[in-house]
């Protein structure tokens, strides 16, 4: 599919076909896809859980209990599900920064030590404008989880893989199951992956996709 192509054929789906499984080989570029997301300075702010078995499949359904419960079946009949964790404040510390900068050294994006120094005051710098100055440290770690899933869900679909981002859950009760608070990290959103079922009343085939028009969303200069 080209790009308008995958645009037009995806959406969120509501019901998977139980029979269908993702490939081993399609797996791999589903963990590849988490991996290689971009975000501001290279922060890399998350962990991700991912469920290709029926025990960690139930393991999931336990952040989609009471008030939840109907996203319960989006998860258990999807092939594989993955729960986007993003750090805690308390986890991006001056430790992680200085993990990152070693990585990307290994990986050879520092020609020589000062632009390494660099690297590390610029990162640095832009964690000091939302520690203190606009004192939004959490909440910016997470955009850059948001922006992973837009990534992924865009990546996923080029696989002809359906997937159903639900922020509908019990971050609680998934970060417990998993201890996640105490390893530096807390659950955001779970997206189930798989391939849609014939009967799925909002595919494409039975419900038109709906979007603004571009003149009233964008505006050319």
């Amino acid at each position: 599919m080209n790009l308008q192509d995958t645009l037009n054929w995806r959406y969120t789906t509501k019901e998977y076909d139980t029979t269908k499984k993702i490939s081993d080989a399609d797996m791999a570029q589903v963990k590849n896809l988490l991996r290689m997301s971009p975000s501001s300075i290279n922060l890399q702010p998350w962990h991700f859980i991912v469920a290709e078995t029926t025990e960690g499949k139930a393991r999931m359904t336990k952040g989609t209990q009471g008030f939840f419960h109907f996203n319960e079946p989006k998860i258990t009949n999807a092939s594989a599900v993955v729960l986007f964790c993003s750090k805690t404040s308390e986890g991006a510390d001056d430790t992680f920064f200085k993990h990152l900068l070693e990585v990307q050294d290994k990986d050879g994006r520092f020609p020589n030590e000062d632009i390494k120094n660099g690297m590390y005051g610029g990162m640095n710098a832009f964690g000091d404008i939302h520690k203190y100055d606009l004192k939004d440290y959490q909440h910016w770690m997470e955009k850059q989880v948001y922006l992973n899933i837009g990534n992924f869900l865009l990546g996923v679909a080029s696989l002809g893989i359906d997937a159903t981002p639900m922020e509908g859950i019990d971050v609680k009760a998934l970060d417990e199951e998993f201890g996640l608070r105490e390893k530096g990290f807390t659950s955001l959103v779970v997206v189930s992956l798989g391939y849609r079922a014939a009967s799925d009343f909002n595919s494409t085939d039975k419900t038109p996709k709906s979007r603004l028009p571009q003149s009233e969303i964008i505006t050319v200069i």
